[in-house]
């Protein structure tokens, strides 16, 4: 492999994206010549100007650029425009990391990517281990989200998970790289051949789950996941979204972008499949919350109206065609759905 891009996508994150870029310094040894490009969705703040001036200050424009977008279209449209970019400066790059503003790379974090996907032929897709700002490592390797994953993430019964998914078990006794369906998106390298064979990220998510279908549009053309656990990486979740807080209601570009997965993985009837499972699976952690069966995390409650925005949400989509056009390829872009709430 050669040269290694490091892209990152901003809205309203400026100065978070300052000390994410500030901890690249010394990385940059494993950019082997590559570069960081910033790209900035449109915020409606001075995100740009900040990180302007802060490359601009600390001599990084040797290395670092930002780039300010039209629109915002999401997540996926802002990397995949970060990639073009890329791609007109360097088209025989070996390697891309998608990085997110609000993180901040520990040291040989992108090495040890790179050495991943250098490692084996078919390697095609590295994450690093994912960790919050107080140190407490996240799950950062997953399988991908099936009617039953559905089921299992909704009852919140820990022998159901084991029987469901014993590979999905969290990551933290994990101490040599393993195979895995999906990385978490905050930070993860993708090899330019697999861009080459399968396409940029699509655009018809706004915001999550992009990175799980890119995964799994990967894993179809034969490339391999792979979870690095001494690439680390502190993650401060939810920086422009608020989506840890629980007292919100959760974005409907969130649900839309569920359904969207979901539709494309397993069709419409996956998706019904996965909500009503989803619904039996919330019925018995009701129930169980009623008789006081259980304790600890795994009852922490939704996000305000949780369940009438995904059941509602997903129902109206169908009967209005959205499901239909998603198969058939005439909802493209995220732009599509409401970023509103159901």
């Amino acid at each position: 492999l050669t040269s290694t891009y490091v892209v990152i996508v901003n809205y309203r994150t400026g100065p978070l994206v300052v000390e994410c870029l500030a901890s690249l310094v010394p990385e940059l040894p494993a950019l082997r010549g590559g570069r960081v490009i910033v790209v900035d969705n449109a915020s409606d703040d001075d995100s740009v100007a900040c990180i302007g001036a802060a490359i601009e200050a600390n001599g990084w424009g040797g290395w670092a650029e930002v780039v300010a977008l039209p629109r915002n279209g999401g997540f996926a449209y802002g990397n995949n425009r970060a990639i073009e970019r890329v791609r007109e400066q360097d088209p025989a790059f070996g390697v891309v990391v998608c990085l997110n503003p609000d993180a901040v790379v520990r040291p040989g974090a992108l090495e040890a990517l790179v050495q991943q996907l250098e490692s084996r032929a078919d390697a095609g897709i590295a994450g690093a281990s994912i960790e919050d700002e107080h140190g407490v490592q996240q799950r950062s390797a997953h399988m991908f989200p099936t009617p039953l994953s559905e089921f299992d993430g909704a009852a919140r019964l820990g022998l159901l998970s084991r029987l469901i998914a014993p590979g999905a078990s969290p990551s933290v006794a994990i101490d040599a790289p393993r195979r895995c369906d999906w990385v978490s998106g905050a930070c993860f390298a993708i090899r330019r051949q697999v861009l080459d064979s399968i396409g940029p990220l699509d655009e018809g998510y706004f915001l999550y789950f992009e990175e799980t279908d890119f995964c799994l549009r990967a894993r179809q053309s034969g490339w391999s996941c792979w979870f690095v656990p001494n690439a680390r990486v502190v993650h401060r979740e939810g920086s422009s979204t608020g989506i840890r807080d629980r007292t919100r209601r959760r974005p409907a570009y969130w649900f839309a972008s569920r359904r969207r997965f979901l539709i494309k993985a397993h069709g419409v009837a996956g998706l019904a499949g996965a909500d009503l499972l989803w619904a039996l699976g919330h019925a018995s952690l009701v129930l169980r919350r009623a008789i006081g069966l259980g304790r600890g995390n795994r009852y922490a409650k939704d996000p305000a109206r949780f369940a009438r925005d995904l059941l509602i949400g997903d129902a109206r989509a169908i009967l209005r065609g959205e499901a239909s056009a998603i198969l058939s390829g005439t909802l493209r872009e995220a732009g599509s759905v409401s970023k509103g709430n159901a």
